[in-house]
């Protein structure tokens, strides 16, 4: 609940873009040392031209761990980003997320109380604790990665999954990977792994839709879940781009589906796609497979290059793009005020947990 005297975000909508400029430059300097403004790679440029630091969302949830002398993180991405900003950092920090509507559909298609019901049925089939490392990608909640933790398992993002799950294969035979299904399949196949290995697993069906036989066959159980962003691009796509252009490079998530990630010259996390189209040689073509603000930006940085969303339909992330100039400003001139609103705090019991996933993770060198 908000405080009584907070500013009320209803104030804000009148206000001219120019106007939400100079009072978010103002608002950032009073403020100072005391504040850093982190802004995933998929926010829209007016966002992200006022972030002191920009990434994906390990990267900026490692930045604010280092910050130490920070007291406010304000955290322009989604609400799992800011729970990770939260578990990572001094608990004398506050991390604020400026619209708590800016979620992840993903990371919301794995609900806590339905991995639990999957590793009871594990459980029933064979001792899962000892057969069965639960592996879960950062897109995802806090309470995911505390089951992680409770559990012996560990997190994984696009760039590290490959580490990830051979570190898993060191110490237990098989994989329960989600929330995406498609990175799951991904990082099996690159590490050698076939199509045969592998098993979705449908919540929403007894045993996820297979006989017990078949799950003690699997290798990989992969949960039943997607980026509907990611999920745009198809193979199609990939085949009109390359019709058309003949020396044109393709790079993509690896949240895309298979087909597309298969007719790919380059698979990789938005650091990687950032790094290697900014590094590319001038008149190089590009189509590219991820969020349509990130591409857009740098196919603005790159004007010297060729760039192209790889989809024919316009779609960015909608619940990234609910992060605006607007909350911004809000967020951080209440701090100005004295007055937190929309602060992320993860229960300590839960960030305790979620910690020894993400530091299982990264003892790994990430």
């Amino acid at each position: 609940m908000l405080h009584k005297s907070a500013r009320e975000i209803q104030s804000y909508q009148s206000l001219l873009p120019e106007e939400i400029h100079v009072r978010t430059v103002q608002a950032k300097e009073a403020l100072g040392h005391h504040l850093v403004i982190l802004g995933h790679n998929y926010q829209r440029d007016e966002v992200i031209e006022f972030s002191d630091f920009q990434g994906d969302s390990l990267k900026l949830a490692r930045i604010s761990s280092e910050l130490s002398d920070r007291k406010y993180i304000v955290f322009c991405g989604v609400s799992f980003m800011a729970e990770t900003a939260d578990i990572l950092s001094p608990s004398n920090q506050v991390v604020i997320l400026p619209d708590l509507a800016a979620g992840c559909s993903m990371a919301d298609m794995a609900e806590l109380e339905d991995v639990e019901t999957v590793w009871e049925s594990l459980c029933a089939i064979f001792p899962a604790e000892e057969k069965v490392m639960p592996v879960v990608y950062v897109n995802s909640t806090a309470e995911l990665k505390a089951f992680c933790g409770t559990h012996g398992g560990i997190t994984c993002t696009s760039s590290n999954a490959q580490s990830v799950f051979r570190w898993a294969f060191e110490h237990r035979e098989k994989i329960l990977f989600f929330p995406d299904e498609h990175l799951g399949r991904y990082t099996a196949k690159s590490i050698g792994l076939k199509e045969s290995d592998l098993l979705v697993w449908d919540p929403s069906l007894p045993n996820g839709g297979h006989t017990p036989e078949e799950i003690r066959q699997a290798t990989v159980l992969l949960w039943k879940g997607f980026c509907s962003v990611h999920l745009m691009f198809r193979p199609e796509h990939v085949r009109a781009f390359r019709s058309n252009y003949s020396d044109l490079k393709v790079i993509v998530h690896p949240e895309c589906c298979e087909g597309v990630v298969e007719q790919a010259d380059l698979v990789g996390s938005t650091e990687l796609i950032i790094q290697t189209v900014s590094n590319s040689a001038p008149g190089t073509t590009w189509a590219i497979g991820t969020e349509l603000n990130l591409v857009n930006r740098l196919k603005r940085i790159h004007a010297d290059k060729k760039i192209f969303f790889l989809s024919p339909t316009v779609c960015q992330c909608s619940t990234m793009f609910r992060i605006d100039p607007i909350h911004l400003l809000w967020a951080i001139e209440n701090l100005v005020d004295g007055h937190v609103v929309n602060r992320i705090s993860v229960p300590a019991d839960e960030k305790w947990w979620a910690g020894r996933a993400l530091d299982r993770m990264m003892s790994l060198g990430f």
